[in-house]
């Protein structure tokens, strides 16, 4: 007789799953909780304890590291040697092994767990025994997802048996699953240390992309394990056509921007970076001012509202070519228009994150990875010095804005905005002074007002040309992080126009 080995925390399929296996010939052999889940579905299991003949250890933690199961397992069918040690102990094989194991990160990553909580999760036995049979793949499968259910039982009916191709298949999946828990456990066991050694990082795919940065490339979006949440996650898709690798490149961009903004604010992002960012009375007004920010280049646009869309703001941004919009929530009216927009990606977000604690950036390199812990921390007003001059409140409000919008622009990084509005930027320059020259012009070119503006740089003035221009277009007051050796010449050329400069004390570039 055929024998299955079944021992699953994830009960989810697995009393059919059993039941279809026994109908074709199938011993089933289990374990603890699943033998007496199956029992109480009326299959008839043969334990474990039955078969290495002894009890259970350790309060469970010792029931199938014995060697008549796990030489079950990795017994070579087509070696005499390993038949013969089959039949000399009275040892029968295992056809198919279906584990999957504790839910190790649905307690560890938890805020209020124990440490003692997270340890009994470690699962030893479940590992062991996927490995062994994913090793065995020439004459065991390897069953480690529900999903992975049926494929198999519809190989059994119409063959007798799984074909290698199969079982390959299975074995890598296996592998995979075993080699992510460990990473999660590593990873949970290094958490105090910024920067490990040894640096052990596990993903899953979410979902399949439309296509990567472009139509030639392949893509997908994968979460990583353990994080308490992820760029989609309680995200539903209402409309629209799938998802794309640049489509969440800017989601991102648009999201931790909008995160950092408290009031009805909108955020427009074109090719990674802002184009225009507003903060309104009311989310229609956040629109509309952001969208009037730089209406050409949100052309075919991601855009992110923190507050619902109702009718009256459906039909206006369907009025426009919108790529992705995420919002809290949208009407039914406001749907209905979107709706009709068939390129766009509709998106309601039931969640509002902040960063995840002690979260890593990655950027890839040649055959490595560089490593950061993530730009978190934002000064506020009280941790910034005037230098020279005076703001008004209003203009504060403005330099704490256009503070927080210039961390999320492509270095070197200049802003300009006037009444929590974006109204000039400046990205991705290799020089700061063509970055002010850019969003001096930007604004300008779109009829916006400089003359008491407030203009942000991510980094520190190297001389005073950079402030030279746009003190010369009418901008009221520069922030910048200071720290340059020039520091008294540039603060000089303010104070001698009559203007105003804050220091931060902190850059942030984003390359």
């Amino acid at each position: 007789m055929r024998r299955a080995l079944l021992s699953v925390y994830d009960k989810t399929g697995i009393a059919e799953f059993a039941r279809e296996l026994a109908a074709l010939g199938f011993e089933i052999v289990s374990s603890g909780g699943t033998a007496a889940f199956l029992g109480e579905h009326g299959i008839e299991v043969t334990t474990v304890e039955s078969v290495t003949q002894a009890p259970e250890m350790l309060g469970g933690r010792v029931k199938t590291l014995h060697p008549r199961i796990h030489a079950g397992i990795l017994a070579r069918r087509d070696r005499e040697d390993d038949r013969s040690t089959l039949d000399e102990h009275d040892i029968e094989p295992f056809d198919v092994v279906c584990v999957n194991l504790y839910p190790f990160s649905s307690v560890a990553h938890r805020r209020d767990a124990s440490e003692e909580d997270a340890i009994e999760l470690i699962d030893v036995g479940g590992p062991s025994m996927l490995r062994a049979a994913a090793k065995n793949f020439a004459h065991v499968a390897a069953v480690s997802r529900p999903e992975q259910f049926e494929a198999v039982l519809a190989e059994l009916r119409e063959h007798g048996e799984t074909t290698l191709e199969t079982r390959r298949e299975l074995a890598a999946a296996a592998f995979a699953a075993t080699a992510a828990y460990d990473a999660e456990i590593a990873a949970w066991f290094a958490g105090a240390d910024e920067l490990p050694e040894s640096l052990t990082i596990s993903f899953e795919k979410v979902t399949d992309l439309a296509y990567g940065e472009n139509p030639h490339q392949t893509a997908a979006y994968y979460r990583e394990r353990g994080a308490r949440s992820h760029l989609l996650s309680r995200v539903e898709q209402l409309g629209g056509r799938e998802l794309s690798y640049n489509n969440l490149a800017d989601l991102e961009g648009a999201r931790r921007l909008s995160d950092d903004l408290a009031g009805p604010a909108a955020v427009i992002v074109k090719h990674g970076g802002p184009c225009g960012v507003a903060v309104g009375a009311t989310i229609d007004e956040a629109w509309a001012r952001a969208l009037a920010a730089d209406p050409v280049s949100a052309f075919g646009c991601v855009a992110v509202l923190n507050r619902p869309v109702g009718a009256a703001l459906g039909g206006r941004i369907a009025e426009h070519f919108v790529e992705v919009l995420l919002a809290p929530a949208f009407d039914e009216e406001a749907l209905g228009a979107l709706r009709a927009k068939k390129q766009l990606r509709i998106l309601a977000d039931q969640e509002r994150r902040a960063d995840t604690p002690g979260e890593r950036d990655y950027t890839r390199v040649l055959g490595g990875l560089l490593v950061q812990d993530r730009d978190a921390d934002l000064e506020e007003r009280s941790t910034m010095d005037l230098v020279c001059g005076e703001l008004t409140n209003e203009q504060w409000t403005d330099a704490l804005f256009a503070w927080r919008v210039c961390r999320h622009v492509r270095s070197n990084a200049i802003v300009i905005a006037h009444g929590l509005q974006t109204i000039g930027i400046g990205a991705g320059q290799m020089s700061r002074v063509d970055a002010v020259r850019i969003a001096v012009d930007k604004a300008r070119e779109l009829g916006h007002e400089l003359a008491g503006s407030v203009l942000a740089s991510d980094a520190f003035f190297p001389f005073a040309d950079g402030p030279q221009l746009a003190l010369d277009a009418g901008v009221a007051a520069i922030v910048q992080p200071g720290g340059s050796r020039r520091d008294d010449e540039v603060v000089g050329a303010v104070r001698a126009a009559g203007s105003t400069m804050v220091f931060t004390g902190r850059r942030h570039f984003r390359h």
